[in-house]
């Protein structure tokens, strides 16, 4: 029985009340990977992946992630050790996280397109000696085998994922390959590796209770330069059983459509741990097209679709056919905030092409485990959020202070509960301004993102504290590239805003100032693009560069880069 104390904290439970929905749920003390294992039990021949057709049950995953697993263990991995694991959405690659999380080490997920910078910093600050990755990107990784001290790369190719007719006909077309160093005891090929299990006989399963950590996944922090972020398997587990109680689609044998990557906290939280707690399948989709998209839902028949807004401007721009929707059941949007129109369109297009679905929008950060808020079903109020999961508390904050905000009052959203994470990896600085101790006695997240809590007890989404620009549901923050920028010898001052993209939703564009003596033209544009080239990945780089002898100023003297939005947008 609630009490009026948690009614009061927690005012969306009234709402559960009336949905059938608990307030509060126990969890279960073990890791990722017997959760997995516990769906497998239950639902042994449920397909748990599809991939390009090829379709894995649960038994013969739990089968893959033990050979994996043996496999590390052949290769000296051990309890408490990082594995970095840089790869889009393939078998190999959610079969690693599990492999990982089963012999009790911690998965390091690091984004493919990073700069080989980043890539190195992201391998040192977690003291990763073993890499996974895709083989288009192997080079890379070898650059740094030594100033990394990487002892075992793993080399994953497109075709290893596939059935074995279609892996055969893959080979046969797909002449180029990848070169790999002979006689470097330090690479392996995936199937080599996979075979070498054998010679392990030994334990590989190693118990591990849930607050042990499991993942590290990478943010911006609250200064936009890489942060580690440490997540355990509580994180995770309680994801899956929170998200699965409250959307009532999310039933064994169910389908979801895993766009989105498993570096992000969405996409491994929502689209494939989650899913995974409750005998689901995922269709992973490695690299998304939007121009294939049409073909993508004719081809799988998804129940579910979970994305970006990018992702929705792209389903109704699609070319549809009459019936084409009809297995979709749930629609889930996060990563940036859901516009009127666009949310008009998608329930538009899912209504048209055969589907009684009504797009719902999600909230959360990489910090919280990429998900802590679903809105209702059929509740379309601008900016709503909704709901926090069972056992999240959210409250709204007057902004630099502790104190709570009246109800319908703007402030800062906090949130406290068990999706939040351990904190950032090896720093303790950033940490302590992300997670802090409140008079109620509680650690609460500041999220840095505004908020309200409306009289009707749902969350709404008002705006971002912190400068960042969302593209294609990746963050990327502009203080950071503007750092980088600034280093350029001939560089006075620069500013980075976001510009209108019609299918990423936002790009980042550079304003830049040269010092006395410096001459903008191509050649120092060059110069700068290749600085940004060796220090951020591909999908934050500006797509302009623009020079100017002077940047708008605030009254107390700070770029006005809010008038650079503005004279963006009235070009267009």
């Amino acid at each position: 029985m609630k009490n009026k104390k948690e009614y009061k904290e927690r005012p969306w439970l009234e709402f559960y009340d009336e949905q059938g929905i608990p307030g509060n749920i126990e969890y279960p003390d073990c890791s990722m990977v017997d959760m997995v294992m516990q769906s497998a039990e239950k639902w042994p021949d449920n397909v748990a992946y599809v991939y390009y057709g090829h379709k894995v049950t649960y038994k013969n995953f739990v089968k893959k992630i033990e050979k994996a697993a043996r496999a590390l263990k052949n290769y000296g991995v051990k309890e408490g050790d990082r594995v970095t694991i840089c790869m889009p959405n393939t078998p190999e690659g959610i079969t690693m996280v599990y492999a990982v999380n089963m012999v009790g080490a911690i998965c390091n997920m690091v984004h493919p397109l990073s700069s080989e910078k980043e890539l190195e910093y992201y391998i040192k600050v977690a003291e990763s000696k073993y890499v996974l990755v895709f083989d288009a990107i192997f080079d890379k990784i070898y650059r740094l085998r030594d100033s990394a001290g990487l002892e075992r790369i793993i080399v994953v190719r497109p075709s290893d994922g596939l059935g074995f007719l279609k892996q055969k006909m893959y080979r046969l077309l797909h002449v180029k390959k990848v070169k790999l160093p002979i006689n470097d005891s330090r690479v392996v090929l995936w199937e080599d590796f996979i075979a070498n299990s054998y010679f392990y006989q030994g334990n590989y399963h190693e118990e591990r209770s849930a607050n042990d950590p499991s993942v590290i996944l990478y943010s911006g922090g609250t200064t936009g330069a890489p942060k580690g972020i440490l997540l355990t398997n509580l994180n995770f587990n309680a994801l899956g059983i929170q998200a699965t109680t409250v959307i009532k689609q999310a039933v064994p044998g169910a389908t979801i459509l895993s766009i989105l990557p498993i570096f992000h906290g969405f996409g491994l939280g929502v689209c494939i741990h989650t899913p995974l707690c409750k005998g689901m399948g995922c269709i992973l989709i490695p690299a998304f097209s939007y121009k294939q998209f049409a073909d993508m839902i004719r081809k799988n028949e998804p129940n579910f679709i979970a994305g970006v807004p990018t992702l929705y401007e792209s389903l109704v721009n699609s070319k549809l056919k009459s019936g084409d929707l009809k297995s979709v059941t749930a629609v889930i949007c996060g990563g940036d905030a859901l516009n009127q129109t666009l949310r008009d369109k998608v329930n538009k297009c899912l209504e048209t092409y055969g589907s009684s679905a009504k797009i719902r929008v999600g909230y959360g950060l990489t910090e919280a485990t990429g998900a802590v808020c679903l809105s209702p079903e059929n509740s379309f109020k601008n900016g709503i959020i909704g709901a926090p999961f069972p056992d999240i508390y959210c409250k709204i904050i007057r902004t630099g202070t502790h104190d709570q905000a009246d109800v319908g009052e703007e402030g800062e959203i906090c949130i406290s509960g068990p999706l939040v994470m351990v904190g950032y990896l090896n720093d303790d600085a950033e940490t302590a301004q992300a997670l802090r101790l409140h008079d109620d006695g509680k650690v609460w997240l500041h999220t840095g993102d505004l908020g309200i809590l409306g009289e009707d007890g749902f969350i709404y989404f008002a705006q971002r504290l912190k400068r960042m620009i969302i593209s294609s549901g990746y963050n990327i923050y502009p203080t950071h590239l503007e750092s980088i920028i600034n280093s350029h010898e001939g560089v006075l001052t620069s500013t980075v805003i976001g510009i209108d993209h019609p299918h990423k939703g936002q790009v980042p564009k550079a304003f830049i100032v040269l010092k006395s003596g410096y001459k903008a033209g191509k050649k120092v544009e060059r110069e700068i693009r290749e600085l940004l080239e060796r220090n951020v990945p591909v999908y934050a780089l500006p797509v302009a560069y623009e020079f100017r002898d002077k940047l708008p100023q605030t009254l107390v003297g700070k770029v006005a880069f809010k008038k650079l939005e503005e004279e963006e947008k009235s070009k267009e």
